[in-house]
């Protein structure tokens, strides 16, 4: 019985967990639209989310929570484009659109984009 444990472990140890979605979550905002798992989707999803609810303050404690996570490259662009896109927004940053299976594996697969 999972009595409200939160997440999902996909398989993988939790510092390998943890680095897939760091990963998945720099070519999300990098990209702004990635295809990947279905499952893999719904869990960046939030995570992003409050990414970047946390972008649209522009301080420097969310600065610096941001650079905890993400590259110099990838605060900035949350800070200067990401954040300021959505100040008007309250959540709802991501999309996810189911896709069929994937022909190799019959893996539910999904897409997964930022809302313009």
């Amino acid at each position: 019985m999972r009595k409200q444990k939160k997440g999902r472990k996909l398989s993988r140890k939790t510092d390998q967990r943890k680095a897939l979605f760091k990963a998945l979550i720099s070519a999300l905002l990098l990209r702004e639209k990635i295809k990947t798992t279905e499952a893999k989707a719904r869990e960046i999803s939030g995570l992003t989310e409050k990414l970047i609810t946390k972008s649209r303050q522009n301080t420097l404690q969310s600065r610096r929570s941001l650079a905890s996570l993400l590259s110099p490259q990838l605060v900035k662009k949350m800070v200067d484009e990401i954040g300021p896109r959505y100040k008007d927004r309250n959540g709802g940053y991501t999309r996810i659109m189911r896709l069929g299976p994937r022909m190799s594996d019959g893996a539910k697969m999904a897409i997964i984009e930022l809302v313009k």
